[in-house]
């Protein structure tokens, strides 16, 4: 297959590719929408920094702020590296062991059928992750930031993926593979531009799809917006299910209990570490166990789904965590962060022709990368040491030609001399 064209990205993202063009026999055929979509995510992130500027005065992404959601982005998508993501592998093995009957691919009512089986779903996985412990260790990832804006969007987890699959499997008793990896590819691309503030209100569409005012509702903090508007493209499930919120006074986003800091390790798995020492106070194995299963602020003695009581009260004046620190730090760390994106990438490009345990090194040489950017955004006592131990590990992998440089000039020094 040729990779869709720049204009048939963007129009995934919108959900405006005709069911004619976006429906294939085999998976293998499908093409990799959200991979292909990069440049638009960078064109309209770079279109919303100019246009909040414009509008406000200030930038509406932070450095800090929007490396960090970035990193979380990638990070996410590493595991894809070694595997076939678990949602479609789920689904395949569903649908060639268990099929009830077998719709016909190239029919406009299964494209629709799915994108509203699709939807229905995430809306299910969605909940399910706000409700149940376990599952918002992996999803408050998403919720960590306390901006709004289409870096959030990327701000993903590494750990949703191994769950979430469960939830479209009752599709695979119908829907072709093919079918399904095209929508679940949309149903992720629509979310991307609705995680912004500069579109304020999109008149009669709000009655019917997730937009950016639904969506902020959402990602707020107010006791207003918990647990509310888990729609992904459409908000007619929150409506009809009862767990839809129109937004009212200003918006304060991000989680409960600010985490206050940068570094991507803490903020992907810092919420496991809560669970286990949480359950590790109660005595029987009941509440043990309800730590993980019910909801997040579930207490011995308290309803499932646990209660507010201890939230700390939203004023409307809190300030998102913003730490003050040099611009030569600030510089660096976005030369490093662009330096290690476009290993990143050449690593996704390659990756069928690199060998297993070179895949791996790369992979751990990314996340001590993004984990050492993170100790100097936070100005950590230890970031100095840390960085200093990346660098070698950066030129060592040079020298040994585990990594390509970004201008190979450059690079001469490390080089190993060739042998006579």
């Amino acid at each position: 297959m040729e990779p869709p064209s720049a204009s048939a990205a963007a129009r995934a993202m919108f959900l405006m590719l005709t069911p004619n063009e976006s429906s294939f026999e085999k998976v293998e055929d499908v093409p990799l929408y959200v991979q292909q979509a990069t440049p638009v995510f960078v064109g309209l992130m770079l279109l919303e920094l100019l246009v909040g500027v414009l509008k406000t005065g200030a930038p509406v992404i932070t450095i800090s702020d929007g490396l960090t959601s970035i990193s979380a982005g990638m990070i996410s998508r590493l595991p894809y590296l070694l595997m076939r993501g678990c949602e479609l592998s789920a689904y395949v093995y569903v649908w060639n062991q268990h099929r009830l009957v077998e719709l016909p691919w190239d029919s406009p009512w299964t494209w629709w059928f799915t994108l509203l089986g699709v939807d229905f779903g995430y809306y299910w996985v969605h909940r399910t992750a706000h409700e149940v412990a376990i599952l918002w260790a992996a999803h408050q990832v998403h919720h960590s930031s306390e901006y709004y804006n289409l870096t959030t969007a990327l701000r993903q987890s590494l750990t949703q993926q191994f769950a979430s699959w469960i939830f479209y499997l009752p599709l695979a008793l119908a829907v072709p593979p093919s079918i399904f990896a095209v929508h679940i590819q949309l149903n992720l691309l629509y979310q991307f531009w609705i995680h912004t503030e500069l579109i304020r209100d999109l008149g009669p569409l709000e009655w019917v799809f997730n937009t950016p005012k639904h969506h902020r509702v959402h990602h707020g903090r107010n006791i207003y917006c918990i647990d509310k508007n888990y729609g992904g493209i459409l908000i007619i499930w929150d409506r009809l299910f009862g767990t839809f919120a129109e937004e009212k006074e200003k918006v304060i986003y991000g989680l409960v209990f600010p985490i206050n800091t940068f570094q991507i390790l803490h903020v992907q798995l810092h919420y496991y570490l809560d669970l286990w020492r949480r359950s590790d106070t109660y005595k029987t194995f009941s509440d043990k166990l309800s730590t993980f299963i019910k909801g997040p602020s579930w207490q011995p003695g308290k309803a499932r789904l646990g209660d507010y009581e201890n939230n700390p009260k939203v004023t409307g004046k809190e300030v998102p965590h913003y730490p003050i620190w040099p611009l030569h730090l600030q510089v660096y760390v976005v030369i490093h962060f662009l330096l290690v994106l476009f290993i990143y990438h050449d690593l996704f490009e390659h990756k069928m022709m690199l060998s297993q345990l070179t895949i791996l090194g790369m992979t751990s040489y990314i996340l001590l990368t993004l984990t050492s950017l993170g100790f100097i955004i936070d100005q950590r006592p230890t970031a100095a040491v840390l960085e200093m131990l990346r660098c070698v590990v950066m030129v060592t992998m040079q020298r040994y030609s585990l990594m390509k440089p970004l201008y190979p000039s450059l690079a001469v020094p490390t080089e190993r001399p060739c042998r006579q």
